[in-house]
């Protein structure tokens, strides 16, 4: 099965215009215009302007995270109200279960470039106290390839790809390092596309591993963190996935105090229902009056890639939402990918409705003839 935008309608490309803006430092190139979007690129950043929508997708020197949409950049034209966390899209380690207990203390103490080298790069739990379990949870989990994209992905190209009714840009890096006795190199892509008329955008993020495992997953933070100072930022925050059909609404006293993943508001699919629809967001607030927002909402469109998720509150003020997936059997050579939606929605209907009219679909294309979910 696979879904298609509309039928591509005949647009006249505009002239290069005066007044365009800039993502950062050096000239700004100007791609290619129609009446609704306009796509600026210079040598840190390229930056998107739809109908709905603006964002801003690093090239090096982020403002936060190098993957997905730079942070405070995802504008929701029609209330003004942004993105309150690092960003969106925040893509960390391939990993799989298990203790790397065994071979830990064959590399050297973490340095100042620690989120790159191997202690960190292989520093999992379960059968150690350490911090780190109250952070990531207490099921040893251990990395197969790094570094932590997010963190550490050195400067990338990404490419730009317009249609007449959408824009889109794909990244691509090859991981670095492995844990002993695996291969390095195997290669992730994110793919972002910006439908016409939407105050949401489609991605993917895909991985062609040259590595096996059991249960090899991809590890990301989907849509992103919530930075607040006791719930300043945000009202609420939905899961779909928990306490049935109607889903979990969690008020943001919830999230006051510190709780890791073990402590509420997990998921796991091993234990877990599998669920109709995969969706979590946040009901945006503003801080300064306390007027209430969108919801900011990320889908994952087949329920049954998540292998484990969870919402919790960490240390520095901010909620994240993490989700790894698939936790399946990989081998080298093969692929695996999970795609989503994430955007503005006034209501919860909103975000259901959207589920449905994509619902399924782990891959994402896009060229110029158009995009589809796969």
């Amino acid at each position: 099965m696979q879904v298609s935008t509309s039928i591509l309608r005949k647009l006249c490309l505009a002239s290069s215009v005066a007044a365009i803006f800039s993502s950062g430092s050096g000239p700004a190139v100007l791609a290619d215009n129609t009446a609704w979007a306009r796509v600026t690129e210079n040598e840190r950043a390229i930056t998107i302007e739809t109908d709905k929508l603006e964002a801003v997708i690093p090239k090096k020197n982020p403002k936060a995270w190098m993957t997905g949409i730079e942070k405070g950049s995802f504008l929701d034209k029609a209330t003004g109200f942004r993105e309150a966390g690092d960003g969106l899209l925040v893509v960390d380690f391939i990993m799989e279960p298990g203790s790397d207990r065994a071979y830990r203390d064959q590399f050297p103490a973490p340095g100042p470039d620690d989120y790159c080298g191997f202690q960190n790069m292989l520093y999992y739990y379960g059968d150690d106290p350490y911090p780190s379990a109250f952070f990531h949870g207490s099921r040893a989990k251990r990395k197969i390839e790094g570094p932590q994209l997010c963190h550490r992905m050195k400067p990338v190209q990404p490419k730009i790809i317009r249609g007449e009714d959408f824009v889109a840009v794909e990244t691509t890096y090859r991981y670095t390092v492995a844990a002993p006795g695996r291969n390095v190199g195997s290669r992730w892509t994110q793919l972002i596309v910006f439908p016409e008329g939407k105050r949401y955008f489609l991605s993917m993020d895909r991985v062609d591993s040259v590595n096996d495992s059991d249960k090899m997953f991809l590890r990301n933070d989907m849509p992103g963190c919530v930075r607040h100072q006791r719930g300043n930022t945000f009202s609420e925050v939905y899961l779909s996935y928990l306490n049935g059909p109607q889903g979990l609404r969690i008020p943001s006293s919830e999230f006051f105090e510190d709780f890791s993943p073990d402590d509420k508001f997990s998921y796991r699919r091993d234990t877990h229902e599998l669920p109709e629809h995969f969706i979590r967001g946040y009901r945006l607030r503003d801080p300064k009056t306390g007027k209430q927002g969108p919801w900011l909402a990320g889908i994952a469109l087949d329920p049954s890639v998540v292998y484990e998720a969870w919402c919790m509150q960490q240390p520095l003020e901010h909620v994240i939402f993490i989700l790894e997936f698939p936790g399946r059997p990989i081998k080298a050579g093969q692929s695996f990918s999970a795609a989503f939606v994430v955007g503005y929605f006034d209501n919860l209907a909103q975000m259901h409705a959207v589920n449905d009219r994509y619902q399924g679909h782990t891959a994402l294309i896009a060229d110029e003839s158009g995009w589809r979910l796969e």
